[in-house]
């Protein structure tokens, strides 16, 4: 197993980069409370044992995994989401236009690639499903999860139609999905949208939360007026 590279972000949430693949520096996030862990994304397919190890520093263990949150359907985010329900009472919650993608009752659209994003991912019929995973509550912007003081979700749309990001009040923390990414050091808008101009107007919802922390699906995170860097967010990949 690779080595683990856990870290805390704010009160009891915790950054989990996770290894593998062609991704730009994939995380996925574990919030932990006194009788129970929520995870906001799986990594990979076979990311499993990184979370069961990540549990295990954390002191706890797989039975204390209360619910996976995904932020959207791609195989770098949901991929070891079925895996990890399979270890025991877990709720696991998408974003609504998201759900049939997420369970593979329908295939997920192809983002519409960039001249520029086409120099850093090739094209592909393909779309970028891992294995099928129940989704057994499906949520818009503005509902509430009773975990961080009241997670509340945004909706994200652009990147993919059921993207969300989530605003955790309790650490004033906002993960952004694939909404929003950090890369070499200057935050931007996501790359490999289906829709790109609605992924743009995705970044106000986000900044609005007034989030001091932002925590990305890639790249490393913001600790410090984090909003005002999500508002201000360039696309160097729009041509």
């Amino acid at each position: 197993m690779p080595d683990l590279n856990l870290s805390r972000l704010a009160n009891d949430l915790y950054r989990l980069p996770i290894p593998g693949g062609p991704a730009h520096l994939l995380n996925a996030y574990l919030w932990r409370e006194e009788e129970e862990i929520t995870l906001i994304d799986t990594g990979w397919a076979g990311s499993a044992p990184l979370f069961d190890e990540a549990l295990r520093q954390l002191g706890r263990s797989r039975s204390d995994v209360k619910r996976i949150v995904l932020t959207h359907f791609h195989e770098d985010h949901a991929g070891s989401a079925a895996e990890i329900a399979r270890w025991g009472d877990v709720e696991i919650i998408a974003g609504a236009a998201d759900a049939p993608f997420v369970s593979g009752t329908l295939p997920g659209p192809l983002p519409q690639l960039t001249d520029s994003e086409r120099t850093i991912h090739a094209d592909s019929e393909d779309p970028p499903q891992g294995p099928p995973c129940r989704v057994d509550r499906e949520v818009h912007g503005g509902d509430v999860l009773d975990f961080a003081g009241g997670a509340r979700v945004i909706e994200a749309q652009g990147h993919t139609p059921g993207s969300i990001a989530l605003y955790l009040p309790a650490a004033n923390t906002v993960l952004t999905g694939d909404a929003v990414a950090e890369f070499n050091g200057e935050v931007i808008l996501g790359v490999f949208n289906t829709d790109r101009e609605a992924a743009r107007q995705s970044l106000a919802q986000i900044a609005e939360t007034k989030a001091q922390i932002a925590g990305f699906g890639h790249g490393n995170p913001i600790l410090k007026d984090a909003y005002r860097f999500i508002r201000e967010a360039q696309d160097p990949f729009a041509a």
